[in-house]
């Protein structure tokens, strides 16, 4: 099951490093390139609240059987596509199959393991949750340099219906419930997909639209709409088909509030590094790839030692030393200069990466850990689904920061150096003996487009380090939700 998880979670990375590779073979024109990761988006999110109600209908064995077999299937079908809309179709439908195995495996956890296993579990799900966006970008790059892009998608085939098979005869055999499909609120799944599918989209289109622009607005709008008639009809549903009022539990609650800022903190962290090092060094995908597997390898080292302190010491405690070293590590990445390289970034690297676990550990037994077995299901839906749109959110509020600041930013560094300013013109590249030669006052127009790429580039590295200060204090907000979690036990 883990090995699903991790199958679905990489799939979204992988194919994100090889973007422009797919762009070329399939003649995909540029501003359609997006919607190949937004159809999978899309599906997933709203996939992810449906795992209880599938549970309950297929029983876990099956669902996870009949997701990871369509998983493969639809993976086949992405790498045989010709073209941009069959491999958008099958995007989705590969979304939506993967997106249903991650919270199962977290179910899994706490319904077929007895307690003392429970933490070793959590720790194994978590730790490939957590590695597959960290070396998503090497095995994409390797891949693709190495094959093609199609090997991408074929590369999930094998393992996939391995995996099926395991799960058909390992998984406890339960009998399913076909009245679940007769009870199915269609009006509730039409309003909950709906919501989700426009906030994905007004998440996409934020940055670069604005956010007050009138297709956003709109899309917010109805978002919110949709999901007030949603709650609505849920909270009163003698058959929900997500259980909302598992929110009127105050741990589950602060879980999955740590969740979000964990997706926030986690997603952004991964799409900043490689911003950053493609369009500021200029590395390409293995490269980045590369340099990014030391925050992987420090929660590899470090996970161990988040079983031993999970067993015996608060999980609030921990939650909140774990978010507190987070938010520090996010922040050191929040000093770089253009000359920043591996050795700069090695430290903030492992301090993220030894403070995962404790982010992703004690907010997952704090949120499903104290439930009965029936409510883990819909519970760990909802607990996945606050970190994916952790992340959705974050992502688009670093893009808005870059695209929004950088410009700003370019102005002000412009002025800086009218004025004569000697720092910034050490901190542009400008050679001084030049730049004090030619005194202060406005640049003629031969002297401003040679210099504008160099203030551009300084003024996109102050842009991503506004958007990793911006991320960290998220992070470090979170720690004041922690108090309000009631004691877990510890041994």
């Amino acid at each position: 099951m883990c090995l699903g998880m991790f199958m679905a979670i990489l799939d979204i990375q992988i194919v994100a490093t090889s973007m422009p590779t797919i762009q070329q073979a399939l003649t995909i024109a540029p501003d359609q390139m997006s919607w190949i990761q937004t159809a999978y988006l899309i599906a997933e999110v709203i996939a992810i609240p449906l795992t209880g109600f599938l549970t309950r209908l297929l029983t876990m064995r099956w669902l996870f059987v009949v997701a990871i077999t369509v998983f493969s299937l639809a993976s086949f079908g992405c790498a045989t596509s010709s073209g941009f809309a069959s491999l958008v179709a099958w995007r989705v439908l590969q979304g939506f199959s993967g997106g249903t195995l991650i919270p199962a495996v977290f179910s899994a956890v706490f319904v077929l393991f007895p307690e003392r296993r429970q933490a070793v579990a959590t720790t194994i799900a978590g730790v490939l949750a957590v590695l597959a966006p960290t070396v998503g970008p090497i095995v994409g790059g390797w891949i693709t340099d190495t094959y093609s892009w199609r090997w991408l998608f074929l590369v999930n085939i094998g393992p996939g219906l391995a995996c099926a098979l395991m799960a058909a005869s390992l998984l406890p055999a339960e009998r399913p419930s076909p009245s679940e499909a007769r009870r199915l609120d269609f009006s509730s799944l039409v309003l909950m997909a709906g919501s989700l599918a426009m906030l994905v989209l007004a998440l996409k289109d934020a940055p670069q639209r604005g956010w007050t622009s009138p297709l956003v607005m709109g899309l917010l709008a109805g978002s919110v709409a949709a999901a007030g008639l949603f709650a609505r009809r849920t909270l009163k549903a003698l058959h929900p088909i997500v259980e909302l009022r598992t929110f009127r539990d105050r741990n589950f609650a602060v879980g999955c509030l740590l969740s979000f800022v964990l997706g926030i903190g986690l997603f952004g962290s991964v799409y900043l590094m490689p911003v950053f090092l493609a369009f500021v060094r200029g590395y390409d995908a293995f490269d980045i790839g590369k340099i990014m597997l030391v925050t992987g390898v420090a929660q590899l080292i470090t996970a161990p030692i988040a079983v031993a302190l999970e067993r015996r010491v608060d999980a609030r405690l921990l939650a909140g030393a774990g978010f507190l070293v987070f938010a520090i590590g996010l922040g050191l990445s929040a000093f770089q200069t253009g000359e920043t390289d591996f050795s700069q970034m090695l430290w903030p690297q492992v301090v993220r990466g030894v403070a995962i676990m404790f982010c992703l550990l004690p907010p997952t037994r704090l949120a499903l850990g104290h439930l009965e077995a029936a409510r883990v299901p819909d519970a760990s839906g909802l607990f996945n689904l606050m970190r994916n749109l952790g992340g959705a959110i974050g992502l688009a509020l670093i893009d808005t920061v870059i695209y929004g600041r950088a410009p700003i930013l370019g102005r002000a560094i412009a002025a800086r150096l009218e004025a004569g300013d000697v720092e910034t013109a050490k901190a542009v590249g400008i050679p001084l003996d030049l730049f004090l030669a030619r005194g202060p006052g406005p640049a003629d127009a031969d002297t401003v487009a040679i210099l504008a790429p160099m203030v551009q580039h300084l003024a996109l590295v102050q842009a991503i380090n506004e958007a990793w200060g911006m991320i960290a204090l998220l992070t470090l907000a979170a720690l004041l939700t922690v108090p309000l979690a009631r004691r877990t036990g510890a041994e």
